[in-house]
């Protein structure tokens, strides 16, 4: 399980040599471990990694310099769309060739991976929806629009009696010019 390895350093001048023993784990005899790209993971003894899936988006804002970088870090800023203000943000799906994009400007940007605790909205229904600037995706139900209002709206202004903008402007406008006529 242990190896004795022995260590020295010798000064330049030669004055003094010295010596000193380490004991270092041989890690081949380790068994159990989890392999991930690039590396292997041991566990200890009843230690379990918690389930995590990834998140489909993350949410990426510039917060260096644009200026004074190379043009192919410009170039990945600008089609992300964050070569103006720097609190400008940009959503951007969670792929490896974005993922690779992303790593050649990491030290210009601040990634946020997005959380969705209340579901992705359906298609075309993003009435009440939020982006917190920690990253949190909320759907607000009482945001809602109400129908019945909405369809009273539709036929208050299909009717014919009513008062148009037009009418109303032009009787706002001859009571200011004639401020003491009767006329409204």
């Amino acid at each position: 399980m242990f190896s004795l390895v022995k260590h020295s350093a010798n000064n330049l001048n030669k004055w003094c040599v010295c010596t000193k023993t380490m004991a270092v784990r041989d890690l081949k005899s380790w068994t159990g471990g989890i392999k991930y790209p690039g590396f292997t993971y041991y566990p200890r003894e009843g230690e379990v990694d918690p389930p995590y899936t990834a998140t489909k988006l993350f949410m990426v804002q510039r917060v260096k310099r644009y200026l004074y970088n190379p043009y192919w870090q410009k170039k990945i800023l600008t089609d992300m769309g964050l070569d103006h203000k720097g609190s400008d943000i940009a959503i951007v799906k969670n792929t490896p060739e974005m993922n690779a994009r992303l790593w050649q400007v990491k030290h210009l940007i601040k990634i946020t991976p997005i959380q969705t605790p209340d579901g992705l909205p359906e298609k075309g229904d993003y009435w009440g929806t939020h982006l917190d600037t920690e990253g949190v995706f909320r759907i607000s139900k009482k945001f809602l629009p109400d129908t019945k209002r909405l369809e009273a709206t539709e036929d208050f202004e299909k009717l014919a009696k009513r008062v148009d903008k037009d009418t109303v402007e032009q009787n706002c406008r001859n009571k200011w010019l004639n401020p003491w006529s009767t006329i409204v």
